[in-house]
């Protein structure tokens, strides 16, 4: 069957890696991709299964504020090691 389809560019890239990597055509790596995705949700049916990871080292309240101040950091680093 032909029909037109549009990718985004980050899929776009999977393809064509795809391409490359295992040496086929557009078509058979799309379809590749297709059935693969298609069929992994099969498998993913059902619960998921959990496990106790222990109490958290962090204070996860302030997550968003430690990502920040870890940014912040990381930005400075890499500002000072250009001049």
């Amino acid at each position: 069957m032909r029909t037109t389809v549009t990718l985004d560019p980050d899929t776009d890239a999977l393809v064509r890696r795809m391409m490359r990597e295992r040496g086929l055509t557009f078509k058979q790596a799309l379809n590749a991709a297709i059935r693969s995705g298609a069929s992994s949700g099969k498998r993913r049916a059902g619960t998921t299964r959990t496990f106790d990871m222990g109490p958290s080292r962090f204070p996860l309240d302030k997550a968003l504020r430690l990502a920040g101040e870890l940014e912040d950091e990381e930005l400075i680093r890499k500002l000072a090691t250009r001049k």
